[in-house]
């Protein structure tokens, strides 16, 4: 019996030859990414192990980016323990403020993910790194600690989920608009600790960015990952910058999978997910009016350059909305420098909204945009939970970057044609 991309990947990093669903391994990591929210924890549980050496400082990964800048004394004391910590084990990968940026953009911006890595992250979004052809998984701060000392971690093969994408995309739609469908079509739990395999023709014609967006949204359908073979695309953009050698595994044509979903994209709209779930979608056309308080662009899902310049080209010579808070915030500095380079940064200025560095606070409520009660905001972030961006009785709706811009503009949610 053949094997997925999944499959393969695992079974390289196990010594096997072939592995199936089910089986439990322990792999080698390529990567092991944490920051500054749960990296102290696995720091501490490091220093319980009475452990003196990372297996490898040329493979941990340390980014401060979710209370960065530091909001308040506390977040300021976790990333002195990142640092401490970096300097004593002498971590090459460390990002400070200022020079790197939220991690799931900066990895693969910087070369450290290729394809066919075994990557473990601290975060439930590290599932984003599929894009590239890697098995790339969300672990808790403790797997984080043991695998910084032995250089493995546990797993469970996954049963694969095939998502076939046929078609052609309409307008303003993108790769955002195709995981909420998906996760629409299929729940929360619709994939739980399934790899959710995207391909297909529109697949092939998507950016990079796009194909990170999809698997960066994989965890939220429940998926262990999300993986997307790798092509001429994924080796354009990865020999640009990688930084050591990387293998690429195909899936087998006699590949098992446990369930296979087609969808025809020419009849996608531009998706919006209403509170208090990814799954709650609706078209565009089916929205309604819903006024909003705020419009935030950004994000490991949404804040890379692609996502800037379609946001620019809906704001261009237009204003925020009156009553509107727009924020946008470029996921890496890099991103951000060459925004400003293509004159993106003084369309969101002149338009009237707040450009942000690099960090995960609006995302998560944890600063920056937080909502106060009865609030409302549609952003182009990845969750949209009861209370995930500020108080509780808010609420946060999800879109693309075109259609957050353009309600930024009218003041409720809207496609940029309605303007």
């Amino acid at each position: 019996m053949g094997m997925t991309i999944t499959e393969k990947i695992l079974a390289a990093h196990c010594g096997k030859k072939s592995v199936q669903p089910g089986e439990l391994i322990q792999s080698k990591v390529d990567i092991a990414l944490a920051n500054d929210i749960t990296a102290p924890l696995a720091i501490k549980q490091f220093k319980k192990l009475k452990a003196k050496k990372v297996f490898d400082s040329k493979k941990i990964v340390l980014v401060p980016d979710h209370f960065t800048p530091n909001k308040d004394i506390e977040s300021a004391e976790q990333c002195k323990m990142l640092r401490s910590f970096v300097y004593e084990q002498k971590i090459e990968h460390y990002y400070e403020v200022g020079r790197g940026g939220i991690e799931h953009a900066l990895l693969p911006e910087k070369g450290i993910v290729l394809p066919g890595d075994v990557v473990i992250g601290a975060d439930s979004h590290t599932c984003t790194y599929g894009a590239l052809g890697a098995f790339s998984t969300g672990v808790g701060s403790t797997d984080f600690a043991a695998a910084m000392v032995t250089g493995k971690c546990w797993f469970r093969i996954p049963e694969t989920i095939k998502f076939i994408y046929k078609g052609k995309l309409k307008k303003w739609v993108s790769g955002k608009d195709l995981i909420l469908y998906t996760i629409g079509d299929i729940g929360v739990d619709g994939a739980l600790y399934h790899a959710m395999e995207f391909s297909g023709e529109v697949i092939k014609n998507i950016s990079m960015a796009d194909r990170m967006t999809m698997c960066n949204m994989a965890i939220e359908a429940g998926g262990k990952n999300g993986v997307i073979q790798p092509d001429d695309t994924t080796i354009e953009y990865i020999e640009a910058r990688a930084e050591r050698p990387y293998e690429i595994f195909n899936g087998d044509k006699d590949a098992k999978y446990k369930e296979i979903y087609e969808y025809n994209c020419s009849k996608i709209e531009p998706q919006v997910a209403f509170p208090n779930l990814p799954s709650n979608t609706r078209p565009i056309s089916e929205v309604g009016e819903v006024f909003i308080d705020q419009a935030v662009i950004g994000s490991c899902t949404n804040g890379r350059i692609e996502d800037l310049r379609i946001a620019a080209q809906v704001l261009k010579r237009k204003k925020v909305h009156s009553y509107v808070r727009l924020i946008v915030f470029p996921a890496t500095q890099n991103i951000y420098k060459q925004a400003i380079k293509e004159g993106l940064i003084n369309i969101f200025i002149n338009a009237g909204a707040a450009v942000s560095t690099p960090t995960c606070g609006p995302c998560l409520g944890g600063h920056m945009g937080v909502l106060a009660e009865g609030e409302r905001a549609i952003a182009t972030t990845n969750r949209n939970f009861s209370g995930r961006m500020g108080h509780l009785r808010s609420e946060v709706y999800l879109s693309n970057p075109a259609i957050a811009a353009a309600s930024a503009i009218a003041g409720k949610i809207v496609s940029p044609d309605e303007l």
